[in-house]
């Protein structure tokens, strides 16, 4: 795998599909990875449990992180994110549906790069996705390699 390819943190399935849809129809081809929680999230990006001696130097892109999430929140695994200095300058986009002021100011606090409220709508959706993926997959200059 390669640096191009986005790590989608979201416990529910349906905004799984959603997000691959809205992506595909965006024609936006990057692979995407899914981990239903918090734990898998952190698991799989410091090759822990189940990604075990996967290769840790194999950063996605961006993260699109959703808040509500089952075993570690949202906040908690940006907090973790953040804490490490292999992860620390990945950018990560919290997408969630939760609307509460403390959450955006925790997610700015804790160092997201965007915080986006995902569009109940699908047509909305998908426009938020594809202008998501077009500016961190297109436009966005990643931080070097040697700054992972």
């Amino acid at each position: 795998m390669n640096t191009n390819y986005i790590l989608l943190v979201e416990d529910n399935p349906s905004d799984v599909r959603l997000t691959r849809r809205a992506l595909e129809q965006s024609h936006i081809t990057n692979p995407l990875v899914a981990a239903e929680d918090g734990r898998e999230a952190l698991d799989y990006l410091f090759a822990l449990g189940a990604y075990a001696g996967r290769d840790v130097t194999d950063l996605p892109r961006v993260v699109l992180l959703d808040l509500k999430l089952p075993k570690v929140d949202g906040l908690e695994v940006l907090r973790q994110i953040r804490a490490n200095e292999r992860t620390r300058r990945l950018p990560v986009v919290i997408l969630t549906s939760s609307q509460e002021q403390q959450d955006i100011m925790a997610g700015y606090d804790l160092g997201a790069n965007s915080y986006v409220r995902k569009p109940v709508d699908f047509v909305q959706f998908a426009e938020a996705v594809q202008a998501l993926g077009l500016y961190w997959l297109l436009l966005n200059e990643a931080p070097p390699e040697s700054g992972r």
